[in-house]
C-alpha cells in the first residue's frame, strides 16, 4: 500500500507533471497583458515563489525546465536552490506572443479590440493583438514539455516554470481537449500550479491552480 506521505512526494503512482505558473508582476498587478514582453518580478512575487518553492520541493522533483523569461527564470531559481536542480531555459515555454495587445490594460483591449477579444472568449481561433494562436502556442510548449516528462524515471517529477496561457494551452493539449475548451480549465493565480499524472489512458489532471500541497484522492475515483 501506498502512504500519503509517498503519495505526495509523487513516489509510486506513476510520472508527474508540476506546470507552476510565475511569481506576481508590475504588469499583472496594474492588470496589463505582458504576452512575450519581459517584466521581472516585484518583491511581492519574489516572495511568492520563495513561498511555493518550500512546499513543492517536497515533492521531490526530478527535473525543471522553464520559460528563458526573467519572471519564469527567476522563480524557477528559487525551487533550484532548495533542490539543487539544474533549470534548462526554453523560448518555447514563453508566453503567447500578443502583438498589440501587449502593454494594454484589460480595460484598454475591450476599448480597442472588443470584437476581437470577445470572439477570442467565446473559443474562436483569434490571433490576439496579430500574434500567436492558442494552438502555436501549444504545438511549440507541449512537445518541449513531453520530451523532458519522458526522460523522467517510472515515478519521477517534472516541474515547467511558465506562464497563464501557455501552461492552459499545454494542459488542454495534454489533455486531448478540444481547443474550444481550453478557456474552461480557468486560469492560474500568481505561483500557483497544476499537476498532471500520467494514467492508463495518458496524461489526466490531479490539480489545478492549487497553492498547498496536494492531497489524497479517497473515493471511487481515483
Amino acid at each position: 500500500m501506498t502512504s500519503f506521505s509517498e503519495a505526495s512526494a509523487g513516489k509510486g503512482r506513476g510520472r508527474r507533471i508540476i506546470l507552476w505558473r510565475h511569481g506576481q508582476t508590475s504588469w499583472n498587478v496594474e492588470r496589463r497583458f505582458q504576452g512575450s514582453t519581459d517584466v521581472e518580478l516585484t518583491e511581492t512575487g519574489l516572495g511568492q515563489a520563495r513561498r511555493a518553492a518550500r512546499l513543492l520541493v517536497s515533492l521531490k522533483p526530478d527535473a525543471m525546465i522553464a520559460s528563458d523569461l526573467r519572471r519564469a527564470a527567476a522563480t524557477a531559481v528559487e525551487l533550484a536552490t532548495l533542490t539543487g536542480l539544474d533549470v534548462t531555459h526554453d523560448e518555447a515555454l514563453r508566453e503567447t506572443y500578443a502583438g498589440a495587445w501587449q502593454g494594454l490594460t484589460h480595460e484598454e483591449i475591450i476599448g480597442r479590440y472588443g470584437d476581437e477579444y470577445t470572439a477570442w472568449k467565446r473559443g474562436e481561433p483569434v490571433r490576439r493583438g496579430g500574434g500567436e494562436l492558442e494552438t502555436e502556442v501549444a504545438d511549440r510548449a507541449a512537445p518541449v514539455v513531453l520530451r523532458h516528462a519522458e526522460k523522467l524515471p517510472e515515478d519521477g517529477t517534472l516541474v515547467v516554470v511558465s506562464h497563464g496561457g501557455t501552461i492552459r494551452t499545454t494542459i488542454g493539449r495534454l489533455l486531448g481537449l478540444d481547443p474550444r475548451h481550453w478557456e474552461s480549465l480557468g486560469g492560474l493565480s500568481n505561483c500557483c500550479w497544476s499537476v498532471l499524472g500520467e494514467g492508463a489512458r495518458g496524461w489526466r489532471l490531479l490539480e489545478h491552480n492549487a497553492g498547498t500541497l496536494p492531497e489524497p484522492v479517497l473515493g471511487d475515483d481515483d
